[in-house]
């Protein structure tokens, strides 16, 4: 990402820091009409970047986001960034200009519900009500989608700060949704009066924070993501998001058409000596071997010949495993009494009429989970079989929940 030249970046700091001190963006907007003239959503996005770096807290640097766009919207509308059929910001924009009509939909069911003082006579606007609000929950997907695979690729180009802002956005949408849907979900006649206030009041609030956060994305996120990203991270894009889906209202012309490949499907990208590449990243030797013995599991892969071929040494293993076992047949590997099971859940997996099989033992006052999954290459041919043994007693006493933020 390109720096605007010191001078330019100076002025603008100082542009965004009178507004924090207070001053009225007109004010801010005449004294520095010569730097707006050809600002760009990259410029914002790296000086807003720039003072979080000097020590400004993300939330205020968020709350000032509504000035800042008071002060540059009328720049930012000049920025039409040329955008490639099937490219996934035309799929995050056309949801947005749903999630706008929804939220305003969200306002005029709240405002007729106010005024309906009897119950009875609430049916239809209720019926209404739970459509919206099951349309607006269902809108996760959109910010799944930024959040894993837009957000990590602008990272990778130093804009960390811009994603991390509108991810807090995300979070503070989906906290006023809940509420909106647990409203909705308790909703009796008997509390039609409380209802109507907090209603109200949660619509109200989504009203004035997502159609702002959608102005951020489409003017300032969005337009600096295309400047940034290759054709190929996009394509990338586009794969990712296909592969997470879509909202039931996503317009199905968007998703229609997905983006040319300029490369055949399975050329592998070139990797630093010593990688092995999958799909989904690439890992040394050692840390693969690290993750399969840091996960609380014991596993066991029988190849398709039904050899025992590996096994992880995590660091407390339910049954003994020894190198001793490599190569051995897995019907030897188990008492005789329960071979023809173990022949049979093979069997099953071989021709495809199953996929897995489980049990579950008790040892010694612990509940032991025992899984095995048929292992498919690509076209569902067959590789083998992965046994994975858990200890499960602790699971079975989790209640309630804990959050990130619950943990210390």
């Amino acid at each position: 990402m390109s720096k605007p030249p010191q001078n330019r970046k100076k002025m603008l700091m100082e542009m965004i820091k009178e507004l924090h001190a207070g001053a009225s963006p007109e004010r801010v907007k005449e004294k520095f009409r010569q730097v707006l003239e050809d600002l760009s959503a990259e410029e914002i996005a790296k000086i807003e970047q720039e003072l979080i770096r000097e020590g400004m807290p993300r939330e205020e640097i968020r709350r000032l986001c509504d000035v800042h766009l008071a002060l540059f919207r009328e720049q930012l509308g000049k920025e039409k960034p040329e955008v490639t059929p099937g490219n996934p910001i035309t799929i995050l924009m056309g949801e947005h200009e749903i999630l706008r009509k929804l939220v305003e939909e969200l306002g005029t069911v709240a405002s007729g519900i106010q005024k309906i003082g009897d119950a009875s006579r609430l049916g239809e606007h209720i019926s209404r009500l739970k459509r919206v609000t099951a349309d607006l929950l269902d809108g996760e997907k959109h910010y799944l989608r930024e959040e894993n695979v837009l957000f990590p690729l602008l990272e990778k180009h130093g804009i960390s700060e811009p994603p991390a802002i509108m991810w807090m956005e995300h979070d503070q949408i989906r906290e006023k949704k809940k509420r909106l849907s647990n409203l909705v979900e308790s909703y009796s006649p008997a509390s039609l009066k409380t209802f109507k206030v907090e209603l109200v009041e949660i619509s109200r609030s989504l009203q004035e924070i997502l159609p702002s956060h959608l102005y951020k994305e489409d003017n300032i996120l969005f337009p600096t993501a295309l400047r940034v990203l290759t054709y190929a991270e996009w394509r990338e894009v586009r794969e990712e998001f296909d592969e997470i889906g879509y909202c039931s209202f996503t317009p199905k012309y968007l998703i229609a058409k997905p983006m040319a490949r300029e490369v055949e499907r399975g050329e592998v990208a070139p990797t630093a000596e010593g990688l092995l590449q999958f799909e989904t990243g690439s890992l040394t030797k050692e840390e693969i071997e690290a993750i399969l013995n840091t996960v609380p599991v014991d596993l066991s892969f029988v190849d398709k010949d039904d050899a025992v071929k590996y096994f992880n040494k995590a660091e407390k293993r339910i049954f003994v495993r020894t190198k001793a076992v490599l190569g051995r047949k897995v019907q030897l590997c188990h008492p005789q009494k329960s071979v023809h099971v173990v022949q049979k859940i093979v069997d099953g997996f071989k021709s495809g009429e199953r996929d897995t099989a489980e049990f579950w033992i008790n040892m010694k006052d612990r509940l032991v989970l025992i899984k095995y999954f048929a292992v498919r290459g690509s076209g569902g041919k067959y590789l083998g079989t992965l046994e994975v043994t858990q200890d499960i007693t602790d699971l079975k006493k989790v209640e309630g929940e804990k959050r990130l933020l619950d943990w210390k």
